[in-house]
């Protein structure tokens, strides 16, 4: 099949991200993607290579007339996380196949609230505009059974050798006796507070090595540092390094390397969650505080021990309490379990295929 992607970058590339991945597992096997986005310029580093099957477009609103003119209409429309299809292009999908409609796709955000589940695959008709008379249907991604599942290429939840892990912690810059840690959040108010306890006492007897990712994560830490000068590189139990944004497999090797490893957004969850490490999220924060019900949805499904519930409210600026201790193994077991669930359930692309495929 045909498929048009349609993305939006809101949250520093994380959309971007989940749609790549979207588009280049579709495109391996054997799907045709033309992936609209309003600014593609991350992929340069996020996906150098390209994939094969998968066309990178500019999404411009409207789209001018000579790119909709020359347009194939596609068998399936997906609208990543809310964004809306310009009227131009679904005009043209209409003309040209006035008595089969592409199957439209609304991919919805990662949840692991009870409704997802009653939500996931209903009809939305349209009742106006160039599509009326189509069908929107609702897809959510998610952590059960009875949901979309979670992007899961083939090999990335395998478990990793002690020698490949040595290595790939090698190629990091690390020592055998560091934990390991990658950085990967907003600005979470207990940031300092994590980082001044880990220059004096380490993390459970070790030294901690702390990857901190590019942007955000690097600019709170930078603003610790002015903050809190004995947290400064090459001090104490803490070593920081300052790591280049990298390609996507790349960064799934490093959360598979980690001990620890603290994500956000959707994207990177997931992938902790394949990588079988411990893990620490930073929701998303929402003016309504819709995160606060998501999250704890979340560690319910997670089933985590009281010591990681306590850390994600404390993390998140949901709890004042103080920093609880951080008990990877416990931690880490944990996930792994949590992994093993998710592999006996089907994947999303795998899920969305069949769905298409129904429905058209």
């Amino acid at each position: 099949m045909l498929w048009d992607i349609f993305c939006t970058v809101i949250d520093n590339h994380g959309d971007l991200g989940v749609c790549w991945r979207l588009s280049a597992e579709l495109a391996r096997r054997g799907e045709q993607v033309r992936l609209w986005v309003d600014d593609g310029s991350a992929l340069a580093w996020m996906a150098p290579q390209g994939q094969a099957g998968v066309t990178v477009l500019p999404w411009l609103n409207p789209l001018p007339a000579d790119r909709l003119a020359s347009l194939a209409p596609a068998d399936v429309l997906v609208e990543a996380f809310g964004c809306e299809i310009d009227a131009g292009l679904l005009a043209r999908h209409r003309a040209l196949r006035p008595e089969q409609p592409p199957v439209w796709i609304n991919l919805e955000y990662l949840s692991a609230e009870a409704w997802v589940e009653r939500c996931h695959a209903l009809p939305s008709p349209v009742m106006n505009g160039p599509a009326a008379g189509w069908t929107k249907w609702f897809f959510y991604p998610g952590f059960t059974p009875a949901t979309g599942g979670l992007m899961r290429e083939p090999g990335v939840a395998d478990e990793p050798t002690p020698e490949w892990r040595l290595t790939q912690r090698q190629c990091l810059g690390t020592q055998a006796q560091h934990c390991l840690v990658s950085l990967f959040c907003y600005e979470p108010p207990a940031l300092p507070a994590l980082l001044a306890r880990w220059q004096t006492e380490g993390q459970g007897g070790q030294p901690v090595h702390l990857l901190v990712m590019p942007g955000r994560p690097a600019a709170a830490v930078r603003a610790t540092q002015a903050e809190i000068p004995a947290v400064s590189e090459g001090s104490g139990q803490l070593r920081l390094a300052w790591p280049e944004p990298v390609p996507q497999p790349e960064f799934d090797r490093t959360l598979r390397a980690c001990d620890l490893n603290f994500v956000r957004g959707e994207d990177s969850v997931v992938r902790a969650l394949w990588a079988g490490r411990a893990l620490v999220w930073h929701i998303y924060p929402q003016d309504d505080e819709a995160h606060r019900d998501k999250l704890g949805a979340f560690l319910d499904w997670l089933d985590a021990p009281p010591s990681l519930r306590q850390f994600h409210e404390v993390w998140n600026g949901l709890s004042t309490a103080a920093l609880p201790p951080i008990d990877v193994p416990e931690w880490q077991a944990c996930v792994q379990a949590a992994r093993a669930k998710l592999l006996t359930q089907s994947d999303l692309v795998t899920q969305l295929l069949r769905f298409c495929t129904e429905k058209r």
